[in-house]
């Protein structure tokens, strides 16, 4: 299976357990609830019940009963007639509630007892309104003569804090999870770039003796054939020089390469007349563009670069076909774009982010670090972007670079 693919569907998998806990936790907070909110509509008609037998009654025990029972429940409630005029409250702010406003001028309470802020009663009672339906008391037979009283309430702090309690729950975990998933993430990544350096300088090093010993066979067998412009010789020691580019691309991973400014036009064009001669005459190569633009380079790595997009794209070619490489600059951005094309198979548009992930090919022998290292030198090292500007499926694919322009 393609380590991609199985990173994939273990994310899905860990979303799918999260997705159910918050899920688990929801509905059992939404369960409590309701039961809470249940029962504080029993406690807000109890209330409503003692303010009516307060009404009604004689009994001075049974009085007194009903006002212990009364004053335990804690629902902020609001009694008015059915005109919407204040009669009686419970739990709310009593330094808003029981202002006495007669000497400021506002509107005073038809009915006796304290007097209250209209605009705190006001917002308090549409508030309850939006909660809850109100309570229907009838109270005709008292001394008020009203036909009923509505007793409207919310609810309470504690059912309040508990409607938004898991939602903060599963912030606090989702923050949590994601602090502790970077940091984990960063531990595994620096230990995985250790292991990668030293094994890159260690492949450099134990490269260092045959490459040595071939440049020295080579110049050998010049010597002994007088054979100092033969062509397959020369062949032969530009593939030696490659090698020793290749063990020194490898001892400089994990250090900061010097960039210089290089003709880029040149740089690619040297590559390119390296590589074609390395691959199927059926492939054609098309270098053009702008040969004066200049770029901060270290050849070594962006030779790499070429050298990865050059070899998937005839890896994309089944049979005949072209590649090629166009060079431009935009003066008003300061960038150099190089655009490298292929008349290959394609790759549809949903894996244009996914090639550059490590372990994803569609080769059955590949490894799938081409393009992921490709994409970390140019982006890390050469200060610049690339990604797949267009591809069709069957028609071929562009890979766009884009590094910051040097030349006057």
């Amino acid at each position: 299976m393609n380590p991609y693919e199985h990173k994939r569907q273990w994310n899905y998998l860990l979303l799918v357990f999260a997705a159910i806990i918050a899920s688990g936790s929801l509905f059992y907070t939404n369960y409590l609830v309701k039961n809470i909110a249940k029962s504080e509509h029993t406690r807000a008609e109890i209330w409503a019940k003692s303010m009516q037998q307060q009404l009604s009654s004689d009994d001075n025990n049974f009085l007194n009963y009903v006002f212990a029972v009364r004053d335990s429940l804690s629902v902020p409630a609001i009694i008015t007639d059915e005109k919407g005029d204040f009669i009686s409250s419970k739990g709310l702010d009593s330094t808003k509630t029981f202002i006495d406003t007669r000497e400021k001028g506002k509107v005073e309470i038809k009915h006796a007892g304290p007097q209250y802020d209209p605009q705190y009663f006001k917002d308090e009672l549409e508030s309850m309104k939006s909660q809850h339906a109100p309570i229907k008391l009838d109270i005709s037979q008292s001394m008020f003569g009203k036909t009923y009283w509505l007793v409207y309430y919310k609810d309470s702090m504690l059912l309040t804090q508990l409607k938004i309690f898991p939602y903060v729950q599963l912030l606090l975990i989702a923050v949590f999870l994601l602090v502790a998933y970077t940091a984990f993430n960063s531990s595994r990544k620096s230990e995985q770039n250790q292991v990668w350096v030293g094994l890159a300088k260690e492949t450099a090093h134990q490269l260092g003796t045959p490459i040595s010993s071939l440049m020295a066979w080579i110049e050998l067998l010049k010597d002994k054939f007088n054979a100092e412009n033969d062509p397959l010789l020369l062949e032969m020691d530009n593939d030696v020089k490659r090698l020793e580019i290749v063990a020194d691309r490898f001892s400089k991973i994990g250090s900061k390469p010097v960039l210089e400014v290089h003709s880029v036009y040149e740089v690619v064009k040297d590559y390119v007349d390296y590589f074609k001669v390395r691959v199927s005459n059926k492939i054609s190569f098309d270098l053009s563009g702008d040969q004066h633009l200049k770029a901060g380079l270290n050849i070594p790595l962006f030779d790499w670069v070429l050298e990865n997009l050059l070899k998937n794209a005839v890896n994309a070619i089944e049979g005949t076909g072209q590649i090629r490489v166009f060079i431009r600059g935009s003066v008003s951005k300061k960038l150099i774009y190089i655009d490298v094309s292929d008349t290959g198979k394609g790759i549809p548009r949903s894996k244009f982010l996914t090639v550059f992930r490590p372990g994803y090919t569609t080769r059955k022998r590949g490894w799938g670090l081409g393009l992921s290292l490709t994409k970390r030198m140019i982006e890390n090292y050469h200060n610049g972007q690339i990604f797949v500007k267009d591809s069709e499926l069957g028609k071929g694919t562009t890979f766009r670079i884009v590094l910051k322009r040097m030349d006057a």
